[in-house]
């Protein structure tokens, strides 16, 4: 049997493009118009700040959203609390340590879909040298045209004790600074960035 070479490349045009659509979409976070920011209680009221510097993808599969997936790097040296002092002793030796452990990172193992714009993604974060699990509660709040698409992430408090983030002598016992950090993220991703 003799086959064309029009033939050929209709059949290759075709699976290439059956391939395409199972392949899901690749976004790809906006650090300009995205937040990853956190709050921690202590004596004296509430201590907020956020991660300047980031990264990350989002692979997602809107026909099988349970093969989707995320990874996502934080540079802990970019983290901001408004008081220059506060944010040096942060990055050192005493607490985030940044020149031995200089990124947080998350990546995905498995995603759940919990409605028609929502889905639970769990996955290991590390943070200061320890990897723990972790449940990502995922919100789609914007999805223009697929082009791009804004996500609101919630989470568990993340205690601090779990990853040895704990201040060195009677510091910790005396700061007054609690154990729960609240998470508050919103990633604006851009297709195929």
């Amino acid at each position: 049997m003799k086959i064309s070479s029009q033939c050929v490349l209709t059949c290759a045009a075709s699976l290439l493009t059956l391939a395409n659509l199972h392949a899901g979409e690749t976004y790809t976070f906006d650090q300009s118009t995205s937040t990853i920011a956190f709050e921690v209680r202590h004596m004296l009221g509430t201590a907020k700040g956020q991660f300047h510097k980031f990264s990350g993808t989002i692979e997602l599969n809107r026909e099988e959203p349970e093969r989707s997936s995320v990874s996502a790097k934080i540079a802990v040296a970019s983290i901001d609390t408004g008081i220059q002092k506060r944010d040096a002793h942060l990055r050192s030796g005493d607490f985030f340590n940044v020149a031995k452990f200089p990124e947080i990172t998350f990546k995905s193992r498995s995603v759940k879909r919990m409605g028609q714009r929502a889905g639970d993604v769990s996955g290991d974060l590390t943070m200061h040298g320890v990897t723990r699990p972790i449940v990502l509660h995922v919100e789609l709040l914007d999805d223009p045209a697929g082009e791009h698409s804004r996500w609101k992430v919630t989470t568990a408090p993340l205690k601090r004790r779990d990853f040895g983030l704990l201040f060195g002598g009677t510091t910790e016992a005396v700061s007054g600074i609690g154990q729960d950090v609240n998470v508050r993220i919103e990633i604006e991703a851009g297709r195929g960035q």
